[in-house]
């Protein structure tokens, strides 16, 4: 039950999930280095359970609160600056990989040969078959996220929320199969995950991407649960803006992907 505030503000009341949260992280990232050196894995595995707990439970505090009236029109907005906050470094993440693709096939510095430049290895891929089949099926998924987010803020329509969202899922989940084949038949191919550099970053710029994907599925998932259950309206939602808004990223990213890495990479070099 929604309870009366006499000021815009929340205040918080002591909670344990940003400690258990920095632990965990700690444990993960310093199990992965233990892991990567051969020396175990476990740290890593009780570090990743102990923030997904905190997760879990810190996010299903944020929904409770949400229901009982703690989210005032100052505290959504709070709330959007730390999620573009967040977003903001997530394009620096990418921008990364991306600033690593181009430098290795426009400059690589191990293969000059006194002052001849030697062309990088490029191994061509088609992009406009499965790629291309891969971008139309996450911009439709953003098609459908859109229709859900439109269908709440202007008609209040549930229905039309749980379809729009249900459709952006399975094409979520459609676009994770295709690169699974993708990858399957690269592999095939002879291609490696590592060995040269333009190896490394196509599976790393769209592997991470490929994480993200599911991620972002898994977000709108939680906001479809949520959705039948009667939460969001159009005065309040932010967490389905967010993962709305976390879905579009993805999708850009993905086209600066199809246009870089795909077709300039790998298709323009090759040639």
């Amino acid at each position: 039950m929604a309870h009366a505030k006499n000021h815009d503000y929340h205040i918080l009341p002591p909670s344990i999930w940003p400690l258990l949260g920095s632990v965990g992280g700690f444990a993960m990232l310093f199990g992965a280095v233990l892991w990567m050196h051969g020396i175990t894995a476990w740290l890593f595995w009780a570090g990743l359970a102990a923030v997904l707990y905190t997760m879990f439970g810190w996010w299903s505090e944020v929904v409770a609160e949400s229901r009982q009236g703690d989210h005032t029109p100052v505290v959504r907005i709070g709330l959007r600056y730390g999620f573009i906050l967040f977003v903001m470094s997530e394009v620096m993440f990418f921008f990364a990989w991306f600033w690593s693709f181009f430098k290795h096939a426009m400059y690589p510095m191990e293969n000059y040969v006194g002052s001849e430049y030697v062309q990088p290895e490029i191994y061509a891929v088609d992009a406009f078959h499965l790629p291309l089949i891969n971008t139309l099926v996450l911009l439709l998924s953003g098609c459908a996220v859109t229709w859900a987010h439109h269908a709440l803020v202007h008609n209040n329509d549930r229905k039309a929320l749980v379809q729009g969202l249900s459709i952006g899922i399975v094409l979520g989940l459609f676009f994770t199969f295709l690169q699974g084949y993708e990858y399957a038949h690269l592999l095939h191919e002879g291609w490696a995950f590592g060995e040269d550099e333009f190896f490394s970053n196509f599976f790393m710029a769209t592997g991470f991407h490929g994480f993200h994907v599911i991620i972002g599925t898994i977000f709108l998932t939680v906001c479809l649960i949520r959705a039948l259950k009667g939460d969001f309206t159009p005065e309040q939602h932010v967490g389905f803006e967010a993962a709305a808004w976390y879905w579009h990223f993805v999708d850009v990213v993905w086209l600066f992907l199809f246009v870089a890495v795909y077709v300039w990479g790998t298709a323009g070099l090759a040639h």
